[in-house]
């Protein structure tokens, strides 16, 4: 973060100036913000709170699996976004979800559904339905989800923010993807030269020339 300010005030910015800002909630980004951009204020990343809250899930599926033999080979249908599903995959999560069948990672999932609407809450009413959504999962009797509150509890501020600019890391993320991807099929590139302007060439929809654009004067042959 320290060499972002740096390189920010090198090219005219002023991180003074800085309002928002965008991260996971590790503490080096903490830190690294509070440090360096006094000013901005800081938002975590949705999609890093949902990993996290998977991650909760999936803990709670793997402490029941060796008494539910039923959870086998189950963890994609916990973990992808309903709409991901196939047809096939509703229905068999349908069906462990019944609440005759009393899995505790079925109740896992609906808090991770719960903790995912908040998101779709109106600014005025988001911080009170998350203070009612913790208050729930505090007595859920699942210590994975437990944990995940006490997460959420101690980064409260950067979460609510969330409601106020819809900041996430999304944009970013894509980009890395793509800059992974070109990584692992060039098996790596021996300069940063050569890999900034791969970077440049996946990643900045830039406006290339055609078979059917005229040739440039300077290609032409003599």
């Amino acid at each position: 973060m320290g060499r972002f300010a740096a390189d920010l005030a090198a090219h005219g910015g002023d991180p003074a100036k800085v309002t928002d800002t965008s991260s996971d909630m590790s503490t080096a980004f903490i830190s690294g913000i509070s440090q360096y951009l006094p000013n901005a204020r800081m938002t975590f990343d949705r999609y890093h709170l949902a990993a996290k809250l998977s991650e909760a899930v999936d803990a709670v599926r793997r402490a029941e699996v060796g008494t539910r033999p039923e959870l086998k080979h189950t963890r994609w249908l916990w973990l992808k976004n309903h709409a991901n599903l196939s047809a096939t995959q509703r229905r068999e999560l349908h069906h462990l979800m019944r609440p005759s069948a009393q899995l505790a990672t079925a109740r896992a999932l609906r808090w991770r559904q719960d903790f995912q609407a908040f998101y779709d809450q109106d600014p005025s009413y988001a911080p009170e339905y998350l203070r009612r959504w913790c208050s729930g999962a505090k007595r859920c009797r699942l210590q994975p989800i437990k944990d995940f509150v006490a997460l959420v509890e101690s980064h409260w501020e950067g979460i609510i923010a969330w409601h106020a600019h819809h900041l996430s890391n999304g944009l970013l993320e894509g980009i890395n993807s793509l800059v992974q991807a070109a990584k692992a099929r060039a098996r790596g590139y021996r300069s940063k030269t050569k890999m900034i302007t791969i970077i440049y060439l996946i990643a900045a929809k830039l406006h290339l020339p055609t078979l059917s654009s005229p040739t440039p004067a300077y290609m032409t042959s003599r």
